[in-house]
């Protein structure tokens, strides 16, 4: 899986699991894509066997197939927005560009 949780993240999901009596359940992100971007979600749900499923420090994640391709690269961190307020953010890699993009050596754009 090349979706992953810092530390921060998979703390706060931790504790949040055990106030909301889903200790022990995976934690389930989807994603899919919108005319505005990417849309992400997560909650607690049981893994089925299609799902992708990795653990980071205690914490089992599932991702579905559907999903897989909007998260791939993605980091689920747990952040403070502003003083006193924090929040989850899913930081996407950026794609790479091709070797030698934008330098008008190929045909390959209009660059």
């Amino acid at each position: 899986m090349t979706f992953s949780l810092t530390p921060a993240a998979t703390r706060e999901i931790l504790a949040a699991a055990a106030r909301s009596d889903a200790q022990g359940l995976p934690l389930r992100v989807a994603a899919r894509q919108t005319p505005d971007g990417i849309d992400y979600g997560m909650g607690f749900d049981p893994a089925t066997v299609e799902d992708e499923v990795a653990v980071f420090d205690g914490l089992t994640v599932v991702v579905g197939e559907p999903s897989r391709r909007w998260l791939a690269d993605t980091v689920l961190d747990y952040v403070e927005i502003e003083p006193g307020r924090h929040d989850f953010i899913f930081v996407a890699a950026a794609p790479a560009a091709a070797p030698g993009c934008g330098s008008g050596g190929c045909a390959g754009c209009s660059r």
